[in-house]
């Protein structure tokens, strides 16, 4: 027994000791990834909320972009899609299927112990946080790309088979635990036909049954347009960050070290179970981002009609001021560097 923990012990402490190196040792070219365009745009976002600029995109603009970034990456999810075997698809559709039920369940019982909040608004946060982020991401792709680093293209297969069951769990939670009977019909209704899912769906389906091939025509405006784009809306989302960045001091010390330390701990294990399933460690990135992530557009309108006593200024304060600017400036570097000590030692 003693031998056998003293194995672990050592796996362990290679593990964060491997991690920290990379991180360290890697610092100048991460450095230089994250000083990219989108990510500056963000933190120019957040400098004109302090400063008073209003530099927020225009509501219809605003729409645009993002059935842009939703049918772009469904699209070439698909197509990378039918290039995959279903052997290499099927294990990591099935880890993130039981992460997305296991994320919020964890959440609801730490924010327990963590801050006073009742069970509706715990139920309510744990569905943001079994949800996922498109932003955080689509910016964790430019990421991986910047640093000529390789990922699995059915990702945005994950990121869909995400997106629902943690607010169904989150839901599930409040309404046992709370005595509030949640409006389980609509709000389910809200989610599947959300047009989140209903982009990311159908532009699966289309790269799907269009093929290499068939993208190739739409390659310049799905392929080299995304990453501009994707600036705009970063500069939006900064803006609009900035501005709600005075919430957070209401959001209390237990409920701002959730929305940084869960991450980390749902991170490593989206990490873990990506390595574990057969994923690169770019895919595995990518898994680990996907798992750390909290949801600010699907989970909202989902929430709001399911437990409506929910405080949802909580919730966004907490996805959108604290765990989303964690994970796009901090966050991508760490699970790639946890995912890449991790491959050393499997």
């Amino acid at each position: 027994m003693r031998s056998r923990a003293g194995v672990g012990l050592a796996l362990l402490a290679n593990l964060f000791s491997g991690i920290f190196f990379r991180m360290f040792s890697a610092s100048p070219a991460i450095l230089g990834s994250l000083l990219t365009i989108p990510v500056l745009a963000f933190l120019l976002g957040i400098l004109a909320a302090a400063l008073r600029t209003d530099l927020r995109l225009p509501g219809a603009a605003y729409q645009a972009i993002s059935v842009y970034l939703l049918l772009a990456i469904g699209v070439k999810g698909g197509v990378s899609l039918s290039e995959s075997s279903p052997q290499e698809v099927i294990a990591p559709l099935g880890a993130a299927f039981t992460l997305g039920i296991l994320i919020p369940v964890a959440a609801f019982w730490i924010l327990r112990g963590i801050t006073r909040l009742g069970p509706v608004d715990r139920g309510a946060l744990a569905a943001h946080y079994g949800s996922t982020s498109l932003v955080t991401f689509t910016a964790c792709l430019v990421f991986l790309d910047s640093a000529g680093i390789a990922y699995e293209g059915f990702m945005a297969t994950i990121l869909t088979v995400l997106e629902v069951p943690g607010i169904i769990a989150g839901v599930f939670l409040a309404s046992r635990t709370g005595g509030q009977r949640a409006s389980w019909r609509p709000a389910l209704a809200e989610v599947l036909t959300s047009k989140s899912i209903l982009l990311l769906a159908g532009g699966l389906a289309i790269g799907l049954l269009a093929g290499p091939a068939g993208y190739v025509s739409v390659q310049p405006f799905f392929g080299a347009l995304f990453t501009g784009v994707l600036t705009l809306f970063l500069l939006h989302l900064g803006a609009m960050t900035g501005k709600h960045l005075r919430d957070v001091r209401s959001a209390g010390p237990g409920l701002i070290a959730f929305a940084i330390g869960f991450p980390v701990i749902t991170g490593a294990a989206g990490v873990a179970a990506g390595t574990l399933t057969g994923l690169s460690p770019g895919g595995s990135t990518v898994m680990g981002v996907l798992c750390a992530s909290a949801s600010y557009i699907a989970a909202p309108a989902a929430v709001r009609i399911a437990l409506p006593d929910a405080n949802l200024g909580l919730c966004l304060t907490s996805s959108l001021c604290i765990t989303f600017p964690f994970n796009l400036i901090l966050g991508i570097p760490l699970y790639l560097a946890m995912a890449s000590a991790l491959a050393t030692i499997t």
